[in-house]
């Protein structure tokens, strides 16, 4: 599936405000500019036209738009986020929808769903059971899914602790392969696929991007660099220390349709 465009936010002064279960620090606000510029840089050298949103004073995880919602090519999802201090954040990103989308369908309560838990593999969607994404909200997703045409799986990520996203912890690269880290669990759903598994010291690395050609890599992170080119595909890596320290990566910083 060819990715025309992408919809990003820009971070915040605010930024350190954001949720974390790291314990490097808080982020360095100018230096997470400069990658996110950075970042946008890079998809728009892979051909993708980006649309900028401002900053938002008000959610310090705004640049994490990734979470609010869901595209496909035959129509948008808005999410409700797990963390309830961020479900403020879906209103001003479905707004932004409108350019793309005729109409964009909602998850309601008591659902909650991230969109770091959705991992679409050409068509098929496999959806994370996780802290912030629930029974209710995977369900309202799968119907949802189900009336634009498209299958999905339930994975259930809730007894790994080190997984906050399903995305955390599995890429899909194409071409029937899954870049994963060893926690997420094999077999069922995962079971078609060529599972590429990064080494576990570089386990962040595992949430990449394949975006059209290129496939955008987290800086410092040699095995998986080479597990990813060993399978033919060109890496673009970037740096993301700030978005580390707030449990974020590379795909969580855009929505991309």
């Amino acid at each position: 599936m060819t990715i025309s465009f992408a919809i990003v936010r820009r971070p915040g002064e605010q930024l350190p405000a954001g949720l974390t279960t790291s314990r490097e620090g808080p982020p360095d606000v100018a230096l997470a500019l400069d990658q996110h510029r950075a970042y946008c840089r890079a998809l728009e050298h892979c051909g993708l036209t980006v649309v900028v949103l401002p900053a938002d004073p008000g959610s310090p995880d705004g640049c994490f738009v990734e979470d609010t919602a869901i595209l496909t090519p035959r129509g948008a999802i808005a999410t409700r986020p797990g963390a309830p201090s961020r479900q403020g954040e879906v209103a001003s990103v479905v707004e932004a929808l409108a350019g793309f989308f005729t109409g964009v369908s909602q998850i309601n309560a008591p659902g909650t769903l991230d969109g770091g838990d959705i991992c679409e593999a050409d068509g098929h969607y496999l959806i994370g059971l996780s802290a912030r994404t629930n029974k209710a909200g995977a369900g309202q997703l799968a119907a949802l899914l189900a009336d634009l045409g498209y299958a999905s799986d339930i994975v259930d990520i809730r007894s790994s602790r080190r997984l906050l996203h399903l995305k955390t912890g599995i890429t899909y690269l194409g071409d029937g392969r899954l870049i994963v880290t060893s926690d997420v669990p094999r077999g069922g759903a995962l079971a078609p696929y060529e599972l590429i598994e990064v080494p576990e010291t570089e386990r962040y690395a595992a949430n990449c991007l394949r975006v059209n050609d290129r496939v955008l890599l987290a800086a410092g992170y040699p095995g998986a660099r080479a597990a990813v080119e060993d399978c033919g595909y060109e890496v673009l890596e970037l740096g993301m220390s700030e978005f580390r320290k707030l449990d974020g990566g590379l795909s969580c910083l855009s929505l991309r349709g």
